[in-house]
């Protein structure tokens, strides 16, 4: 599998491209996140294609063999605000790929992560993040314990 990494801009994030992006999103957050129940997943998917669409640097992970979309990171100022990989692209070294990418061209440096994904945790903890920071919930204010997290 031949994989490229392309910084996608706001004018070229077409409604087929939030579809897929959002479909990705959906597999991995049920791959993942097990501590949420299926009413929560739905209402936080609401507020995806908004997110992928507004922010500032969407780089997406593409399989060049069958041009389709293998998984996404946002990043906002030095902040990576989204990670998200379809469960068959885990495990194959593509996130460790996607915030090397992050690091080396948009100086990102930051992550928060759910502290209820230890999976999460151990890989950021393995490309060198530190907590430096711990909250009982979210940003929302949702009882989801948060680990902010610095290179």
């Amino acid at each position: 599998m031949t994989v490229l990494i392309e910084e996608i801009r706001k004018s070229e994030r077409s409604a087929e491209l939030a579809q897929n992006l959002l479909e990705i999103w959906e597999k991995s957050v049920r791959a993942t996140h097990t501590f949420l129940s299926e009413k929560e997943i739905l209402k936080i998917k609401e507020y995806v294609p908004g997110a992928i669409c507004g922010i500032k640097t969407l780089l997406v992970l593409f399989d060049k063999d069958e041009n389709s979309p293998l998984g996404f990171m946002g990043i906002g100022g030095k902040k990576i605000e989204m990670l998200f990989l379809s469960p068959d692209a885990r495990g194959k070294g593509f996130g460790k790929m996607l915030v090397q990418y992050g690091i080396e061209n948009f100086s990102a440096e930051e992550v928060t992560v759910n502290e209820q994904n230890p999976n999460a945790k151990g890989f950021y903890e393995h490309l060198g993040f530190k907590t430096y920071k711990t909250s009982a919930t979210d940003e929302q204010g949702n009882p989801y314990p948060i680990a902010w997290m610095k290179l």
